[in-house]
């Protein structure tokens, strides 16, 4: 089919001219824009239930927390105005700040230590075709435990008189009683039980759904195994890795029934964790301070998400 350079088509060589339809343009894309609908905009209402649902469970009891914080509460009925007392009382004292360190040096070592282990974990499964099924529901499993029978499972397994590793540990002096670091260890233990499998589970998906053309290549460049992780795997699955860091920064920091059902913040206060402290003053029907401590927390968390999603955008940039 031929022009006549005047816009007809002709169907050969001296052929009657073929007129375009009307309307018709020579441009797909033009003709499917033409076909499609035009934006509507009520679709939105439909959000309008979720929304509300989420400001009735969410935003209002943050706002009353948030109110709470500047009053001293007795009864409900019987609440006075203190201000910001109860947050300068909090910001000035040394236990506030000496566990806020706790706390952090607790989430810096479980991230530490459960991110690269659940990696690792990751990608031994992905080489076992059907069988990293059955190896992903054993890592998985601890993840359906109630948080308040973890570390009664563990304090049962520690025993020195019926424990399983009980005797062993009590062998080679492990004291998590009276020995801060014993302590430390133990909870770090049963953390990394309780959470490693979210890692691997998040880790091995994004493993497995990078395409084999990827390490395919890299095999014929003779690149090494550590290359493939470094430059291939490793940013693939760092979408995946920054809800693991978010995940778990947010739940260890505030990490409270293993610290408490362990050793109680012991021993001479090795374990008392910000959680510890807001638990104890709840506990004492201190509702105003508790407000204003957990108005606290919440600010420090949102700070450092922010700060966490701000750089890893700036890294992508």
């Amino acid at each position: 089919m031929f022009s006549d350079g005047g816009g007809r088509a002709l169907t050969g060589a001296g052929a009657a001219p073929w007129p375009r339809q009307p309307g018709l343009t020579s441009r797909p894309h033009e003709r499917r824009l033409r076909r499609m609908a035009p934006h509507d905009n009520r679709a939105w209402f439909l959000l309008v239930p979720a929304l509300t649902l989420l400001g009735v469970v969410g935003a209002l009891p943050l706002l009353a927390v948030f109110n709470y914080g500047f009053h001293d509460i007795f009864t409900l009925k019987d609440v006075h105005w203190v201000g910001a007392d109860w947050f300068a009382d909090i910001l000035g004292s040394d236990r506030f700040v000496a566990s806020l360190g706790r706390s952090l040096l607790f989430s810096t070592l479980a991230l530490g230590i459960q991110v690269p282990l659940g990696i690792a974990v990751a990608m031994l499964l992905l080489g076992q075709g059907k069988g990293a099924v059955w190896g992903l529901m054993l890592v998985a499993l601890p993840l359906v435990v109630p948080w308040n029978m973890i570390p009664m499972l563990w304090l049962g397994l520690i025993n020195s008189d019926s424990g399983l590793l009980g005797p062993g540990l009590a062998a080679i002096g492990f004291d998590w009683k009276f020995t801060g670091w014993h302590t430390w260890a133990l909870i770090l233990a049963v953390d990394t039980w309780h959470w490693l499998g979210l890692v691997v589970v998040l880790a091995y998906a994004g493993l497995s759904a990078i395409p084999d053309a990827y390490r395919q290549a890299a095999a014929i460049d003779g690149a090494s195994r550590w290359a493939v992780f470094r430059h291939i795997e490793l940013p693939k699955i760092a979408g995946a890795l920054a809800i693991v860091f978010l995940l778990r920064f947010v739940d260890s920091f505030m990490i409270y029934t293993e610290a408490f059902a362990i050793n109680a913040g012991g021993p001479s206060d090795a374990t008392r964790f910000l959680s510890l402290e807001l638990g104890e003053e709840i506990k004492g029907f201190s509702y105003g301070q508790a407000a204003a401590r957990a108005t606290l927390y919440f600010l420090i968390v949102l700070a450092v998400v922010w700060a966490f999603v701000a750089a890893t955008r700036e890294r992508e940039a």
